[in-house]
């Protein structure tokens, strides 16, 4: 049985995902970000009860189809930009088309119905949560941010950056508050 759940980011995520479903003593037969398949079917009560614990812990099980699909695109852009490894050719349209063997207008239509932003909005949110973490761990430069994030130049991530942020980069840098969201709010 496959269970779709929302809010799911990152490995601690699915850590505590699996923990509920250990909890419940229900055998899984492969967890991933959005996503549980069980060995065996779950009766209803467990399926409520584990609902409830979801709730709890910040996920939310997702029924619907249109849904899904959503949080299997976010799952993806999240991963991809986790990654750094985004070259300036990059395209989120040729990406998603290939990882989910859909026609991109119809996956951006579902998307902004259902979340009133733009896949590419969306992205560029991402990439500006990922540029604040990385500029306050002072890990790589700001040349090095945008070349990992798939940017053409400083000038393009700083001018993104500030339309996001109303801060340059090293503003942000020196604020002593700096406003970071979870990605799975963003």
């Amino acid at each position: 049985m496959k269970i779709f759940i929302k809010n799911m980011v990152c490995g601690r995520c699915i850590s505590a995902v699996e923990g509920i479903f250990n909890d419940f003593n229900i055998s899984i037969q492969s967890i991933q970000l959005g996503e549980v398949e069980t060995e065996a079917d779950i009766s209803e009560a467990d399926i409520q009860s584990i609902e409830e614990k979801l709730e709890e812990t910040g996920f939310e099980r997702i029924k619907d189809s249109a849904h899904q699909l959503i949080e299997k695109i976010k799952n993806l852009i999240i991963v991809k930009i986790s990654e750094l490894d985004i070259d300036e050719d990059f395209l989120l349209s040729e990406f998603l088309v290939s990882e989910l063997h859909k026609d991109y207008s119809s996956l951006s239509k579902t998307f902004s119905q259902n979340e009133n932003i733009t896949l590419e909005q969306f992205f560029i949110l991402q990439k500006i949560e990922k540029v604040k973490e990385l500029l306050l761990y002072n890990e790589f430069t700001l040349t090095e941010i945008a070349g990992k994030l798939g940017y053409k130049s400083v000038q393009h991530l700083s001018s993104q950056f500030r339309n996001s942020t109303g801060f340059t980069p090293t503003e942000f840098k020196k604020l002593k508050i700096h406003n970071r969201k979870p990605l799975d709010s963003v």
